[in-house]
Parts: C-alpha cells; sequence; structure tokens
C-alpha cells in the first residue's frame, strides 16, 4: 500500500477507499441507466473494477447504493422544493419544481426509477423526509391554488401521476428532449386554473412508425415497423 493510499480524509476516509466509493457510484448510474435500478449488485461491482465485498463495504444495502448514485439529484429536487415555497409568486415556484425534477428525469437515465422509489420508503430512516417533502408540497399546492393560478380540483398525487407519465417517456425516448419538453409545457398548462396558451416548444421528430414498443429486449423499447 503506497503512502498516498494511507491518507485520511476529515471523514476518516482512506484515499484509495475514497476512490473506490466514487468508481462505485460512477458505475451504479451506468449500470441502473442500462438495466434499472434492480440490477444485480455484482454487475456494478464488475463494472467499477472492485469486488463484491467493496460495493457492500460502502454500501451495505441496494437502497443505500441506489441513494448514493443519485444523491446530488435528490439534494437539488429537494432544494427546488424549498426555492419553490420561497418564491412570492406560488405558480412560478410550483412551475419551477416541476421543470426542475423533470429535468433530472431527462438528463440521468437512472434517475427516473430512483426517484420513484423514493418515495413509498417507509423505512424510519428516510421516512421523516419524505413526509416534510410531502407537507412541503402540499402547502405549495394550496398557496398556488389560494393564488387563482392552480386549478381548485389539483390534488398533490396528481403530482406523482404527471412524474410516472415524463418517466415512461423519458425511459421510451431517452435522447428527444424535445418530446420531454413539449410533455412538460402541456402538463403545467393542464394544471393551471386558466391556461396561459403560451407557445409551446418545438415538436418531437417522433411519427407513429417510430412509435416505441416495449419488449423484453435490454434496451426496453424498439421501433414498430408498419
Amino acid at each position: 500500500m503506497t503512502e498516498a493510499s494511507r491518507i485520511t480524509a476529515r471523514d476518516g476516509m482512506r484515499a484509495d477507499a475514497r476512490r473506490n466509493r466514487e468508481r462505485v457510484l460512477v458505475a451504479a448510474r451506468a449500470v441502473f441507466a442500462e438495466h434499472g435500478i434492480d440490477a444485480p449488485m455484482a454487475t456494478v461491482a464488475r463494472r467499477a473494477g472492485v469486488g463484491v465485498a467493496t460495493l457492500y463495504r460502502h454500501f451495505p444495502t441496494r437502497d443505500a447504493l441506489v441513494r448514493g448514485a443519485f444523491a446530488q439529484q435528490m439534494e437539488t429536487c429537494a432544494r427546488a422544493l424549498t426555492e419553490a415555497l420561497a418564491d412570492p409568486d406560488p405558480w412560478q415556484g410550483f412551475q419551477q419544481l416541476v421543470e426542475t425534477i423533470c429535468a433530472l428525469q431527462r438528463e440521468e437515465r437512472g434517475f427516473p426509477a430512483a426517484f420513484a422509489a423514493a418515495f413509498p420508503d417507509s423505512t424510519s430512516e428516510h421516512a421523516p423526509y419524505r413526509q416534510r417533502a410531502e407537507r412541503d408540497f402540499t402547502t405549495l399546492v394550496r398557496r398556488a391554488q389560494a393564488s387563482g393560478a392552480l386549478r381548485a380540483d389539483f390534488h398533490p398525487s396528481d403530482l406523482a401521476v404527471a412524474l410516472l407519465a415524463h418517466c415512461g417517456l423519458v425511459t421510451a425516448l431517452p435522447d428527444d428532449g424535445a418530446a420531454s419538453r413539449r410533455l412538460v409545457a402541456y402538463l403545467l398548462q393542464s394544471f393551471r386554473t386558466d391556461p396561459a396558451n403560451k407557445p409551446l416548444p418545438p415538436p418531437t421528430a417522433l411519427t407513429l412508425r417510430s412509435f416505441p414498443i416495449a419488449t423484453d429486449s435490454p434496451q426496453g423499447h424498439r421501433s414498430s415497423r408498419a
């Protein structure tokens, strides 16, 4: 072992251990993007070039690995919710929150499933954070409704429905940013009490001939042939 590998940071982690941890996180994001968050842990270890024991030493459970891999994105979502609550215009805050989460779903292919998996989590460790997020979002919804901008029959669960729809889109069409942005614009307009009818983003190049159909292939979709 080299002298450099013995150097420890303030958190007590050796330099070589820190490098292994980062390699695991990079590999996990790549594997989750290709195979989903249920991919075997051994696959992540192989991609990272470390032993399975090393992976479990850093991340003893799959949940810990998923959360570690997408910690930055989760923090961005939490910050976006805080900023939305602080916005003097609750509709602008609501809109920015939805756009931020959808942008993360679009930009990090493994994140949509990780984000969706975080909500049903009822473990004692994470439940308080989830409950606080739900509470804060409900507060934001009520403020936007009280301002007259958000339709009165919008329910906080509608956001989950919208995000699942967007998740399906970006999973089937990971490289079609135009389709993602257009869907988000449609969703936001549908949430308004009185749609502003602002111009939508440019349309996608997708046609019915190239419509993706789910299969059991590793890619999870194929193009239909007329």
